[in-house]
């Protein structure tokens, strides 16, 4: 490859140790990426410059915003001209991508393929042709299909031809490496997870799942986005590639990887859920709706391992509404966020009227909250619902919202009828929602946990903080299985705080709904949601039944005799 010594710098980041990554406490400049935005539409050599000011100050351990300002630096040399160095850039951007997975959880395939287009329009197709080289070998140990590497290995084939030599293999000779290496989901290596989904992102044009929705607004879109989760894979982790393992490639016998997506009309998209519910003999779903800074393929791989950890019965759905991936969208983020609430809101609707699903669930993550409380407040309204009414969902989880604090606490009369509980998740240690806080005029955010922990009697509040500092990407709703053990007791029995394990309430003088302070590895976390997700599918109702199922759950007579008061008091109600 004929990649510049940055290539190497770049590299040098990924031996940062993880340590350093969970420890740093710079926060992300993006009140001056802001001003970069704005520059690029005016003046984009001033933008580059700033943003070249901006990459001089930025914290050195930040392997997400090292990628976005460096992808920021190859957009704006691509609008000055300066085709080659954007070319170079995205060169470098895919081997960081490939040896940073475990950060950034991003793809490194559609970036040599961007990388290599480039090289191309500058003339330089010998490298054009090594970066299309380094994205069939990636998509190789993928496990991509013969088609795709078919369709890679076609355009090697033809700018081979273009330098005048010899193609060494049959021009668009089909790649048989691969086929039928990765089965379906009974395989012993990995296990599919479909999930379902509904986008209101356009199609990029792309045929690779990674990129096949890009962060452009579209009308809404339906499919169903096949996912794949190895059997070694831990809970509450989405596994990919890590260089301490030199690991610097996606394999679905080790990684969360989105294998497919298949776009479907409405009607056979609620038809086919429809029959799933009815074949699986389930009859819940649970809709997750992803935050600021997520890509779509990102937000499916989530939903698959939210829904895989948690073992549930029902189906994963996904609603991806058109976020930008990267730290520097976050204004661009908050723009199109509220518009996709109101085609959230219709979507909902169809859940309830169209799905087969007696219960839904909702999961909304981060800035996701903002379309979701939009949504809820037009669906109670549109409906008429109100204190007395059957609510249309079972639970509603608002996990770390970016949403104005007060706002979030005048929303709630309102949307606490559509469901039967509704949950806070919150923490003060969250970089995102600090720095959203001084975006908007030092307005508190609805999920800091600590000192500005909000709390109504609509809604169970539930602080976090305990869990760490998760830096930008601020899920740990879902990356420690300690949040997921509580969030499989809300959806098995809808069980009130007091009666979940790990939670201690702190009441203050004149508080009438308490908050609830979660304590991390009081409750064997792991083996507990391995034993409600059983009692879960074997419908246990009584205590006689709950301690059959420990003995044969957990092998450990200690930790079965210090989980049965826990799966007591969850029956108890």
């Amino acid at each position: 490859m004929r990649l510049p010594l940055l290539c190497t710098a770049l590299l040098a980041l990924t031996l940062t140790p993880p340590a350093a990554v969970l420890h740093a406490q710079t926060q992300p400049p993006l009140l001056a990426l802001s001003e970069v935005v704005t520059l690029t539409q005016s003046d984009p050599a001033a933008a580059l410059a700033k943003l070249d000011q901006v990459i001089s100050q930025m914290p050195q351990d930040d392997a997400r915003l090292t990628f976005d300002l460096f992808e920021m630096k190859a957009q704006i040399l691509r609008d000055l001209g300066r085709t080659l160095e954007a070319a170079q850039t995205r060169a470098q951007l895919a081997v960081f991508a490939a040896g940073n997975r475990e950060r950034l959880d991003i793809d490194p395939v559609p970036i040599w393929a961007a990388a290599a287009a480039l090289f191309e329009e500058g003339g330089d197709l010998a490298t054009a042709r090594d970066a299309l080289g380094e994205m069939k070998q990636q998509q190789r140990e993928n496990g991509a299909s013969a088609d795709q590497l078919d369709a890679t290995q076609a355009q090697i084939d033809r700018l081979t031809l273009a330098l005048g030599e010899d193609v060494k293999e049959p021009l668009f000779a089909a790649d048989n490496s691969t086929r039928g290496a990765f089965g379906t989901g009974g395989t012993a290596e990995y296990t599919e997870v479909d999930v379902y989904y509904a986008t209101d992102r356009a199609r990029s044009g792309e045929t690779d799942p990674g990129a096949f929705y890009g962060y452009a607004r579209g009308a809404l879109d339906y499919g169903i986005a096949t996912v794949t989760i190895p059997k070694i894979h831990q809970q509450g982790i989405v596994d990919a590639p890590s260089i301490w393992k030199l690991e610097f490639s996606e394999n679905p016998a080790k990684h969360v990887v989105l294998q497919s997506i298949t776009p479907v009309a409405v009607d056979a998209f609620f038809g086919a859920m429809s029959r799933e519910l009815e074949t699986r003999g389930a009859d819940a779903a649970f809709v997750f709706i992803h935050g600021y800074n997520v890509a779509f393929d990102q937000a499916a791989r989530r939903a698959a391992q939210i829904a895989y950890d948690m073992k549930f019965p029902g189906i994963p759905v996904l609603y991806s509404w058109p976020s930008r991936g990267s730290t520097a969208g976050y204004i661009a983020d908050t723009a199109v966020v509220r518009l996709s609430g109101r085609r959230l809101s219709r979507f909902l609707d169809d859940m309830i009227d169209r799905s087969g699903a007696g219960t839904i669930h909702i999961v909304a993550h981060s800035m996701g909250n903002r379309a979701l409380t939009d949504a809820l407040e037009l669906l109670a309204l549109r409906r008429g619902l109100g204190s007395g009414s059957e609510p249309v969902f079972d639970q509603v989880l608002f996990a770390a919202p970016d949403v104005d604090a007060d706002l979030f606490a005048e929303m709630m009369p309102t949307i606490r009828p559509v469901a039967k509980r509704l949950t806070l998740y919150a923490s003060e240690q969250d970089w995102a929602l600090a720095t959203s806080k001084q975006l908007h005029g030092d307005a508190p955010r609805a999920g800091q946990g600590g000192g500005d922990m909000i709390t109504r009697p609509e809604f169970d509040s539930v602080d976090m903080s305990l869990l760490g500092d998760d830096m930008l990407a601020h899920s740990y709703f879902a990356d420690d299985s300690s949040a997921l053990a509580d969030m499989v007791a809300l959806f098995w029995r809808n069980a009130a705080p007091n009666l979940r394990c790990g939670l201690e309430p702190v009441v203050e003088d004149g508080t009438t709904a308490p908050i609830w302070n979660y304590t991390p590895g009081s409750c064997s976390e792991r083996a507990l949601m391995a034993v409600l997700a059983h009692m879960q599918s074997e419908g246990v109702s009584d205590s006689a039944a709950a301690r059959q199922i420990l003995a044969s759950t957990i092998a450990d007579a200690a930790t079965a005799e210090a989980l049965q008061p826990v799966v007591d008091r969850l029956l108890s109600e």
